[in-house]
């Protein structure tokens, strides 16, 4: 595929390529649904969040049924900040105290959430604003990590243990496409702080979606983290499990909600660079792709 900096500088004949070369892909995900996951710098940078929604137009535009699911910690750590209150994260996680929950509520569904559909809807109305809240379609229960041997008490952060996917599917159904702050309530009506990629994967497999994409702030995943040559681009999931161990803390959330939207019935999940404009794109319609793709096990014949 012919790649440059600015459509304006592709002849005729290259965007004749370039369209033909996504035809197929356009044809075999037509219909389907497509899990994304959107965080990182993508969401900070002006450019790429105009791109990125750009993006989830087209995959609507083109027949394909698209679902966001957004976190926003940087957004958070700027308001937690301007609030004067201290946070602090353990594993990776941030600990969240009811006052630090009634931020990241207020952030990702007041603020994050709106921004994202607002710069859908500038080109069709098609964004909807959803959280686990709404119709109670995500169930969550406390999650306590261990470290050191030890569990750990971190606050109101959770795990999804129930997805009930009606409220979403109707959304999806009426031609809308569903941007969802990864907050979810207990069974006892606590809300929690869950893991958007968490979220998004368990989210993926109650919809039997065909993709999860995960948008990071790496090119994709590396065998050696040093060498950055050493990106996999294609990746079966007897690989991931035997690589998992080896990787990096932020990288193992993302890999570990891979596969379990695989484990769940979804088939292809990927790990994609949102530094990079339509990379998004990139990844779905094009031969070569741009980050790594890991592969559910082809099904044996009857």
């Amino acid at each position: 595929m012919i790649m440059r900096s600015r459509i304006d500088d592709l002849t005729a004949v290259d965007k004749s390529e370039v369209l033909l070369e996504a035809l197929p892909w356009l044809q075999e995900f037509e219909g389907e649904i497509v899990v994304v996951k959107y965080g990182g710098h993508a969401m900070s940078d002006e450019t790429l969040k105009a791109a990125f929604a750009k993006d989830v137009t087209f995959l609507r535009q083109v027949g394909l049924k698209p679902v966001v699911v957004h976190g926003g910690g940087p957004q958070i750590n700027a308001m937690l900040n301007r609030l004067g209150i201290d946070s602090e994260f353990k594993k990776g996680l941030r600990v969240t105290t009811p006052e630090v929950m009634e931020v990241v509520r207020m952030v990702l569904t007041g603020v994050v959430q709106r921004e994202i559909v607002s710069l859908i809807n500038k080109d069709r109305p098609y964004a909807v604003g959803l959280s686990g809240e709404d119709a109670t379609f995500l169930t969550a229960r406390v999650h306590q990590p261990v470290i050191d041997g030890t569990n750990v008490d971190i606050g109101l952060v959770g795990d999804v243990v129930h997805v009930e996917p009606s409220a979403v599917q109707d959304v999806i159904d009426a031609g809308r496409i569903p941007v969802i702050s990864s907050v979810a309530p207990t069974e006892g009506n606590q809300l929690l702080n869950v893991n958007a990629d968490t979220a998004a994967a368990a989210i993926a497999g109650a919809l039997n979606a065909r993709k999860l994409v995960v948008l990071t702030d790496v090119e994709g995943v590396y065998r050696n983290f040093q060498d950055k040559d050493s990106i996999i681009p294609h990746m079966s999931l007897d690989e991931l499990n035997e690589l998992l161990p080896t990787m990096s803390a932020g990288m193992i959330p993302k890999l570990e909600a891979c596969l379990f939207a695989i484990e769940s019935g979804v088939r292809e999940a990927h790990i994609v660079d949102g530094r990079k404009a339509h990379s998004l794109l990139l990844e779905i319609f094009t031969d070569v792709g741009v980050g790594t793709r890991i592969d559910a096990p082809a099904k044996e014949a009857p």
